[in-house]
């Protein structure tokens, strides 16, 4: 649906109900409209009005995008994911915002419950000289936002790795696979929400094409350097997740070993009363010690000392 129609003159709001694009303007007016999870029939009636891609349109609808930057004529696309948190599920929910920009507008479509563009809007109409600076001041806004939420999310996922971490070395006997490897899977799912969008970022902020005014390129980079070092750090957690669950399963090869060598000894030990009950048991009229008055006792104690032998010995060997 069509959440809000806004025309930005000069950073102020017009109460419009019906704007229209202001085309024989400079940069500091434009229209912003924002859609949330629009049907066909909205988003094909948006993008007939401002002349958008079909390409990009079909993926603004579908969603389930790779972050990405693509030029289009005189407008701009552009997909970013927003990530969210549930830390008592350890899942990342994922979110999607496509941005469809020109020199006199700007569409954003959202997909999945983070990324509200409603806070943005806000944020920005609270200080009505940065909307001067155009559409790709909110562009900036939102994805210095995203970042800032990935950073978030990086420290829970952090705090979640350091409790397995402890758990795995001070709990050896239990068994923390299935946590570590869904903790992995998510995030393997932030790291394609992350990386794709360093090269969009980076061409916004030092591209010889960049769309971006000149003054705030930097603003760019700054958001371009706090991706990159979540992409590193999120490379660090994969690293530590894969060390976490190699310790694991050796910790479990381990245990199996131990738990073989324990049945093995205590198969060994037993093997010796069955192997002398079983000679024993035979149906011969002739067989040593059987009219022997301590045959019997002598056998029995025999039998007793072989057997605390070999525990003896098992025992010594780490074995039981």
């Amino acid at each position: 649906m069509i959440v809000d129609r806004v025309l930005y003159d000069h950073g102020t709001r017009c109460d419009d109900p019906h704007p229209m694009v202001p085309t024989d303007r400079d940069q500091s007016c434009f229209v912003w409209t924002g859609l949330f999870e629009p049907s066909e029939d909205e988003l094909a009636e948006v993008a007939k009005e401002f002349d958008l891609h079909p390409l990009a349109v079909e993926d603004a609808l579908h969603a389930h995008q790779r972050p990405k930057l693509e030029r289009y004529g005189d407008s701009w696309f552009m997909v970013l994911r927003t990530v969210e948190y549930v830390d008592h599920e350890e899942v990342i929910k994922v979110g999607e915002v496509m941005l469809f920009v020109g020199a006199h507008f700007l569409v954003s479509v959202r997909h999945g419950g983070a990324g509200n563009m409603a806070t943005i809007r806000k944020e920005l109409e609270a200080e009505p000289e940065r909307l001067t600076h155009g559409p790709w001041e909110v562009v900036h806004t939102l994805a210095d936002r995203v970042v800032d939420e990935y950073e978030t999310v990086m420290r829970s996922v952090e705090d979640d790795i350091s409790e397995i971490q402890v758990q795995v070395f001070s709990e050896p006997r239990a068994a923390h696979a299935a946590r570590i490897f869904k903790l992995k899977r998510e995030v393997l799912e932030f790291r394609q929400a992350v990386l794709p969008l360093t090269e969009p970022m980076e061409k916004l902020a030092t591209g010889s094409a960049s769309p971006v005014q000149f003054d705030q390129r930097a603003y760019f980079r700054d958001v371009y350097d706090h991706l990159r070092r979540v992409s590193d750090r999120l490379v660090s957690i994969d690293d530590l997740l894969s060390s976490a669950l190699n310790a694991n399963v050796a910790q479990v090869g381990m245990r199996q070993n131990e738990d073989m060598r324990k049945i093995s000894a205590w198969v060994a030990i037993v093997a010796v009363p069955t192997m002398v009950a079983g000679i024993y048991g035979m149906n011969f009229e002739h067989m040593p010690e059987l009219g022997w008055k301590y045959g019997y006792p002598l056998v029995l104690v025999v039998t007793a000392l072989i057997c605390v032998a070999l525990y003896r010995n098992f025992k010594r060997r780490d074995w039981l």
